[in-house]
Parts: structure tokens; C-alpha cells; sequence
């Protein structure tokens, strides 16, 4: 019993339940009024309707009357007392004593005043079938210039079964709406309820520390869905930062102990010379060590400020086409001296909506890339960017020639500290990549790995491309 009464407290205390009987009430007086208004109206039209039709009458009479005098009125009144739904026809002394009519009797002071009477008035006709009612009239009283009084009415029970038939019609509506009312309201709050508590056990469970439950989405794409959609989007980020969180932890204990190690031996190194030139040239290998520390550290940081969004408000219109252009000149030296040749395809006057810092530091890490893997390869063909204007977005590539990234690999190195080199017989921080997709990621883009010249090539190359969307006009 206590359960039941638990639930239903807490379907009255669901806002989908208070909002809807908030509506059934505002329907409910909406059409009570309605109702009320039309009755109102339809028997004011009615009223108008029979005081209109008892004028005419009047005016039949009366030239009636001066036509032929009494015994014509007389006759005509017989003729249309007979008719079904008559009038109320009553003919009086000027003592107010009745003499002729289709009525038995009429309340008294009825007849005592000229016109319209000014209340609805009783009387009584002559026969009745069925159990006695109260009878109920208005009518237009004239006086003849012979003293006699004649009075036209008309019954008024035909409006007052018209109310009556009104207000049951509402009486039923009311119930029946009613009842559909909390049949649905029922049915929405231990909806909403449910869906609610599917909620809150999958909140359990991300609470407990399971980063990977979402919850429930449905099919309907209300409200809840849309919250729901909201969330997920929410959690999937909160997983992805823990992720690269534990994995930088992991990485930092794993990439940085060597460097360090290095650091403690070269300084120890450097206290055991005797001579000046040798303890000087350790010092300096101890600056280098230190000095790619820096880098790798400034690199972890700005990959944490572009995944935070603290950049977000630094973003403006820039020339897409014009850092593409600047940062290839910039590293053509490089590639010289490498031995390689660097060659540009960019379309012109193409801009992204962006941080110019970011995405040149991005393009930066992408030649710098190319020109160290590509010169280990024999007769390597030129490192090549290219920015062309797609369907899906800009599309700036970094393309070379070197052994390339297998398929299976290319999702592994955008993640932090990842390196295909496990010897770390080459330089790196293994943060290039991973800095790269933080910022397309900050820009609505998205990082594309893919082979130069087929997977199936003795070397197939590596082409990266960054996918910038269209720039909202």
C-alpha cells in the first residue's frame, strides 16, 4: 500500500502532471464558458424570436379587428388555437374577467396593463397530459376601442428544455473529458516516471564510475530524448578526457623516466670530469634534455587548453589560404636541407573560422612530420600540400612519401605519447598528431589518415588532412 501511495505523490509532483492538469483546467473553463455563452445567446435569440412572432400576431389581429370587427378576431383566433405549437390566446372584459381563449386561467394582473409584460407570468391550460408542471408565458397585451382586452403569449417551457438539454450535455461532456483527463494524466506521469528512473540507474552506474553507460534515448525525440541526447554528448566528452587523462599519466611515468634517467646520469657525468671542455659539453646535453622536457610539457599543456576550450573566445575569421601558403614557405629550407622538395596546390582566398596560433602550430607538426619520415626513404618524391575547396568541408593535406601508418594503426597515433617508433631512436614527443586533433577538434573539423599510394605500395606515404567545415556565410 505504501509503495502505491509513494508513486502516486510522485506522479503529482511530475511537472508533465501538474502541467497537464494545468491544461484540463484551462480546457475545463474554456468550454464550461463556451457552453454557457452559446446557451446564453440561443436563448436571447429565441426570446427574440418569439416576441418577433408575437408582434406579427398582434399586427394580424388587430387589422383583423378592423377589418371585420370582433367576429372576425374571433374567428381567426379559433383557427390558429387549433393549430399544433399554438400561441396563447385569451380574450377579456374590461373587469378583466375572461371570455374567451385556449387557456384556463392566467395569473392575476396580467391583463390589468397594456404591452409587453414586464415578467414571465403562470397560468394554466386546459388540458394536460402526463403529470401536472408549472407553465410558464410572456405575452403582448392590447386593448380594443370597445373595452375588450386581448392577450397574445406564447409558452416558455420550449427554451427552458433547451437549458436543460444544455447543461446535461455539459454535465456528460464535463464527466466524460474528466475521466479521459486523469486516464492520460495517469498514463503520462508513469511514463515520464519510468523514463525517469531509467535515468537515474543509469546515473547510478556513472556515478559508481562507469563512464560508458548513457542513457536511455527513446524513439519519440521529445524533451527527454533531446536531454538525453544533451548528456550522453556530455559524458562521451567527460570518458574521452579521463582517457587521455589515465593515458598521459600512463605515458608520462613511461616516456618521460628515460629523459630524466638521462638528465641524473649526463649532471653526474658532469661532476665526475676533471676537465673544463668535457664537463662543458655535458652541461650542454643536459640543456638539450632539458629543453625537449620544455617542449614536451608545453606541448601537453597546450593540448589541454585547446580539449578545455579556453581558445574558443580567440577564434576569428581567418585566411585559410594564406597560413597554408606562410608555413610551407617557412619550412621549405627545412626540406632542403633534408634534401627533400616541398610543393604547394592551394586554392586561394579560402577562410575557416579559427585561431590562426593553433592551426599554424598544427601545420607546423604535419611538415615537420612529412620531413623527418620522408627522408627515410629512397628517391622520395616531394611533400606536397594541397588545400581544395570539398563538398564536405576545406580540405588541407600534408602528403609524403615515407613508410607510411598500417591501417590499423592510424586511430593509435593521434592518441597522446603514441609512437610506431618503440626504440624512440628518433625525436619526438609522440604529441605532434595528438595536438593536431585536439585543434580540429576545437574547430568542428576532423583528421583524416589515409596512404598516399595504396595500402598495397612498397611505400605507401602518408597523407594527412585536416577537414575544415564551410565557413557560415
Amino acid at each position: 500500500m505504501k509503495p502505491s501511495l509513494s508513486r502516486i505523490r510522485l506522479v503529482f509532483r511530475s511537472t508533465t502532471v501538474r502541467l497537464s492538469a494545468l491544461y484540463i483546467l484551462l480546457f475545463a473553463l474554456c468550454a464550461a464558458f463556451l457552453v454557457v455563452y452559446v446557451t446564453a445567446m440561443s436563448e436571447r435569440l429565441l426570446a427574440q424570436q418569439v416576441r418577433e412572432a408575437l408582434i406579427q400576431e398582434t399586427s394580424d389581429f388587430l387589422r383583423a379587428y378592423e377589418r371585420g370587427g370582433i367576429t372576425v378576431l374571433l374567428r381567426i383566433m379559433e383557427r390558429r388555437a387549433r393549430q399544433p405549437g399554438a400561441n396563447l390566446y385569451v380574450i377579456a372584459s374590461s373587469s378583466g374577467e375572461m371570455l374567451a381563449g385556449n387557456v384556463a386561467s392566467v395569473e392575476p394582473g396580467v391583463l390589468d396593463n397594456e404591452g409587453w409584460t414586464r415578467f414571465p407570468f403562470h397560468y394554466e391550460p386546459f388540458t394536460e397530459t402526463g403529470p401536472p408542471r408549472p407553465h410558464v408565458a410572456t405575452a403582448n397585451v392590447f386593448f380594443l376601442d370597445n373595452g375588450l382586452r386581448v392577450m397574445i403569449g406564447r409558452d416558455l417551457g420550449e427554451p427552458g428544455r433547451f437549458r436543460g438539454i444544455v447543461r446535461r450535455a455539459l454535465m456528460v461532456a464535463l464527466a466524460i473529458m474528466g475521466l479521459g483527463a486523469l486516464v492520460i494524466w495517469f498514463g503520462i506521469g508513469r511514463n515520464a516516471l519510468k523514463r525517469i528512473d531509467r535515468m537515474s540507474a543509469a546515473s547510478t552506474k556513472i556515478i559508481a564510475g562507469d563512464l560508458s553507460q548513457r542513457l536511455p534515448v527513446g524513439v519519440s525525440g521529445d524533451e527527454f530524448d533531446r536531454l538525453s541526447e544533451s548528456l550522453n554528448a556530455m559524458l562521451e566528452r567527460i570518458e574521452k578526457l579521463n582517457e587521455g587523462l589515465r593515458q598521459v599519466s600512463d605515458n608520462i611515468a613511461h616516456d618521460l623516466k628515460t629523459p630524466l634517467t638521462r638528465l641524473r646520469n649526463k649532471a653526474a657525468d658532469a661532476l665526475a670530469q676533471d676537465r673544463e671542455e668535457s664537463r662543458r659539453m655535458a652541461l650542454e646535453g643536459i640543456i638539450a634534455e632539458s629543453d625537449q622536457l620544455i617542449r614536451t610539457f608545453n606541448a601537453l599543456l597546450m593540448i589541454s587548453r585547446v580539449e578545455a576550450g579556453s581558445i574558443a573566445a580567440e577564434m576569428t575569421s581567418v585566411d585559410l589560404s594564406a597560413i597554408s601558403a606562410d608555413s610551407a614557405e617557412l619550412y621549405e629550407p627545412v626540406a632542403e636541407e633534408a634534401g627533400l622538395a616541398l610543393t604547394t596546390d592551394i586554392e586561394p582566398g579560402l577562410a575557416v573560422h579559427g585561431n590562426r596560433e593553433l592551426i599554424g602550430q598544427a601545420i607546423f607538426n604535419l611538415l615537420d612530420n612529412a620531413i623527418k619520415y620522408a627522408c627515410e626513404a629512397d628517391g622520395a618524391e616531394p611533400i606536397r600540400v594541397i588545400l581544395r575547396r570539398q563538398a564536405d568541408g576545406l580540405h588541407l593535406s600534408v602528403a609524403d612519401s615515407g613508410p607510411g601508418i598500417p591501417a590499423d594503426k592510424r586511430k593509435e597515433v593521434t592518441k597522446r605519447f603514441v609512437r610506431l617508433d618503440e626504440s624512440r631512436s628518433k625525436p619526438g614527443t609522440g604529441l605532434g598528431l595528438s595536438l593536431v586533433e585536439a585543434v580540429m577538434e576545437l574547430h568542428g573539423g576532423r583528421l583524416e589518415l589515409s596512404a598516399t599510394h595504396g595500402d598495397e605500395a612498397v611505400q605507401p606515404g602518408l597523407t594527412v588532412t585536416m577537414v575544415f567545415p564551410l565557413q557560415k556565410l
